[in-house]
């Protein structure tokens, strides 16, 4: 036989049995965290340049609202409480600025949540069960708690536990002041809305009926 030949069927078998051995990469999977912020549009906020909400309380007969306008990229706020407003930046902000910024974060949070652990994941601790039960539906869900550390923001300490459905958009939520095992609040989260590319919870509701924290003249601008 050729020697040619040997050779040139040496090296086919030698290339075969070398794309055989060739490992796959496996996918890294999302955490829990991930495929939270992700169900409510976290792939599109690069994207997203000013978020202009109203942040409305309805606590038995009183009525209280107040008005944001966010430049995600520059950082610059602008807020609209009782007529009077405010502008300032999250990057540098002095004492006359500090009571509005805690109440800009108080406000984001409850539009952002979702987002916004994912974007606290170095300050925060966190667990997941397959199933618990609802506090206001009573339903058995998946349930997310996170409690952040004890170093810096405005309320450090606290803690938040998620309910979720089957697409990961959370229903309902527990709020525990400094990880207190009595809850400080409990609201659903419903009246979803998707908004260029964000998935919003305009409405929340205690389970007495007397509460209710929602959000009106929502706007993502890209």
């Amino acid at each position: 036989m050729n020697k040619s030949f040997i050779s040139l069927c040496s090296l086919i078998i030698l290339l075969i049995s070398c794309k055989s051995e060739k490992k796959t990469t496996p996918v890294k999977e999302d955490t829990i965290l991930e495929k939270v912020a992700k169900a409510h549009g976290y792939n599109e906020w690069n994207s997203i340049k000013e978020i202009r909400f109203t942040f409305n309380v309805d606590r038995d007969t009183t009525h209280f609202e107040r008005s944001w306008v966010w430049d995600t990229k520059s950082q610059e706020v602008q807020g609209i409480s009782n007529g009077d407003t405010i502008i300032y930046n999250r990057k540098a902000v002095d004492s006359l600025a500090t009571r509005a910024d805690a109440a800009f974060i108080n406000d984001k949070y409850w539009l952002l949540a979702p987002i916004n652990i994912l974007w606290d994941q170095n300050n925060l601790s966190y667990t997941f069960e397959e199933t618990a039960l609802a506090p206001i539906s009573n339903d058995s869900l998946p349930k997310l708690t996170v409690v952040y550390g004890n170093d810096g923001g405005y309320t450090p300490g606290d803690a938040y536990d998620f309910y979720l459905g089957d697409d990961n958009q959370i229903k309902e939520w527990v709020f525990r002041k400094g990880n207190s095992p009595e809850p400080s609040s409990v609201t659903t989260w419903e009246g979803y809305e998707s908004i260029n590319g964000l998935n919003i919870s305009t409405m929340h509701k205690n389970k007495e009926g007397n509460f209710s924290l929602y959000f009106t003249n929502v706007e993502i601008l890209k």
